[in-house]
């Protein structure tokens, strides 16, 4: 969704990690911790580098292209560090929390599934995450105050997640899913959700 807002020109190449494919040698050679996704960078003045994470790939991307105004500025220094904390809320502890429950509920083999643990992520997401975004979205559009940010690019995919589990069909979390739904970035990143099964 980032690449699209900036207008960046790449290439998209789908890994499907359930078929074993995040665990060959050429895909273990760019993220060793078999996992998507995965940033290959090529820069202009002929250098490449790969990111394997996403929160550093959304604070990297949106510097690399400050004309687009989607990272505030470090002479902002309370709103920039409200934006790096929302990333990293995002990419971290957010994160954390619906993978525990994506594995112990879709992905991990029946017998080694704890319904414990997918209890326990639910409870945190819906009497702790909730609340704190539901505080932030009812004051504000978009996830760090009144203008889009690249914060929002990963939050939107959080927000989806949250949403398929059950939660967040009202309310201010509501309203931002579908903000960012009318967002012609998130309607060509997403277009092809519909292909991936749970």
């Amino acid at each position: 969704m980032l690449l699209i807002e900036l207008g960046v020109p790449h290439e998209l190449v789908r890994i499907d990690l359930l078929k074993g494919e995040g665990m060959s040698p050429k895909f273990l050679a760019l993220n060793p911790n078999h996992a998507v996704p995965v940033l290959h960078l090529k820069y202009s003045d002929g250098k490449e580098q790969t990111l394997f994470e996403s929160g550093a790939m959304i604070l990297h991307l949106a510097d690399l292209f400050p004309d687009a105004n989607l990272a505030p500025s470090v002479s902002d220094p309370t709103t920039r560090g409200d934006y790096l904390q929302m990333v990293a809320f995002n990419a971290s502890h957010l994160d954390t929390i619906l993978w525990n429950i994506r594995l112990n509920r879709d992905l991990f083999p029946k017998p080694v599934r704890s319904e414990a643990i997918v209890a326990f992520n639910m409870a945190k997401l819906e009497n702790e995450i909730m609340p704190q975004l539901e505080a932030r979205l009812s004051k504000h559009d978009w996830i760090c105050g009144d203008e889009f940010t690249a914060a929002d690019c990963i939050m939107a995919q959080n927000v989806g997640w949250i949403r398929a589990y059950g939660v967040g069909h009202t309310g201010a979390v509501h309203d931002y899913a579908k903000r960012l739904q009318a967002r012609s970035a998130w309607q060509e990143a997403y277009a092809d959700a519909s292909e991936f099964e749970r």
